[in-house]
């Protein structure tokens, strides 16, 4: 169950992050109110997956699968270009967490 309170975490940051961009500087309500509900309801979950999962786990996990996805938003969604070392910076994200969580087993 932490787990997945950790994943459904990510998913409302990433969500949060998303509408960020559509707020236009927190000119228009309904994106800045996604934000504001997002990240609450991200921070929320998170802590309550830190009861069972090591911070240096779970935050990593949550900052990194977070910094992905929202870079793939950005291309998919907004027309962002990812060059070569953008996406080695992506994947050297992804080894890190892999690597934490790898540790965090022994």
């Amino acid at each position: 169950m932490p787990y997945v309170l950790l994943v459904l975490a990510i998913a409302s940051e990433v969500c949060a992050t998303s509408c960020l961009k559509l707020t236009d500087g927190f000119s228009k309500l309904w994106p800045s109110v996604g934000v504001g509900i997002g990240y609450v309801l991200s921070f929320a979950l998170l802590g309550q997956a830190l009861k069972k999962i090591p911070v240096s786990v779970a935050y990593a996990v949550w900052s990194g699968a977070g910094t992905a996805a929202v870079a793939a938003i950005g291309v998919a969604a907004f027309g962002e270009q990812l060059g070569k070392v953008q996406l080695a910076g992506i994947a050297l994200i992804i080894v890190g967490v892999v690597l934490l969580n790898l540790r965090a087993g022994h």
